[in-house]
């Protein structure tokens, strides 16, 4: 049975939408609230990559994306400004419309609404992170001896479910003599290598487009030179802003 509580924030919310002015957060859920606008860089990517992949259809991503982010910082500040003041506005909008959704709400009501909608917020926004880093190129991770393994003896396994495939594979390893899991278990430490190369030259880029949020701490420590950067032009939403528009970021 719904508590009291849930059934009077259901009712403000049923209210609220009666008005001529329904916010985009005012739907069947609670989660749609309005999406956070892209960097400047990043909308100059989503911009060049149909370009980019229409005159390269073979290459990949993360060649694409070196590619764009050389004519990124290859760009006038003028061209770039463009981007920028796009973003700049988009941003300030999206705070004005966060900032309607809080005067709607009582403390209350905003603390009963977070908990409510937290779980599909973070899955969500670990989503996104995880689109925006493929959109970026990001190196795949390093496969484990047993990894590599597995995806060489998965389609070779007997007719079955997959769960019974797995099982025989897992079987298969454990009974593998030393001496040919020493091959996969360099497989593993090439691949390793080539992770790590391929981070570092990722990385690299990130910090020339701005974007050093990314890039891993101990990278960063070892980037350091005792200068501050400050390549990134834009607003950092770091500033204080209301509740909700925090919960959202």
């Amino acid at each position: 049975m719904l508590g009291v509580p849930y059934l009077t924030l259901l009712v403000f919310f049923v209210f609220l939408c009666s008005f001529s002015y329904i916010p985009r957060w005012c739907s069947s859920t609670f989660g749609s609230y309005p999406k956070k606008p892209m960097t400047s860089y990043l909308r100059f990517s989503k911009e060049q990559l149909p370009i980019f992949k229409a005159k390269n259809p073979e290459a990949k991503n993360s060649e694409l994306i070196k590619r764009i982010a050389e004519l990124w910082r290859e760009l006038p500040d003028s061209e770039k400004k463009v981007y920028e003041d796009a973003y700049r506005v988009e941003w300030e909008a999206y705070k004005e419309e966060i900032s309607r959704i809080q005067e709607h709400l009582t403390p209350s009501q905003m603390l009963s609404m977070e908990k409510e909608i937290m779980q599909k917020r973070l899955k969500k926004k670990a989503l996104m992170k995880k689109r925006e880093l493929t959109m970026l190129g990001k190196p795949k991770r390093p496969r484990s001896a047993y990894n590599i393994f597995v995806s060489e003896s998965f389609q070779e396994a007997k007719d079955g479910s997959s769960q019974a495939k797995l099982k025989a594979v897992n079987d298969n390893w454990k009974n593998l003599p030393s001496s040919q899991k020493q091959v996969y278990i360099q497989l593993a430490k090439d691949d390793k290598i080539r992770y790590d190369n391929e981070m570092k030259s990722w990385e690299e880029q990130m910090v020339e487009v701005g974007r050093s949020d990314l890039i891993r701490r101990k990278m960063m420590h070892h980037a350091k030179d005792g200068s501050e950067d400050t390549s990134r032009t834009e607003p950092t939403p770091h500033l204080p802003v209301p509740l909700l528009l925090r919960f959202h970021m």
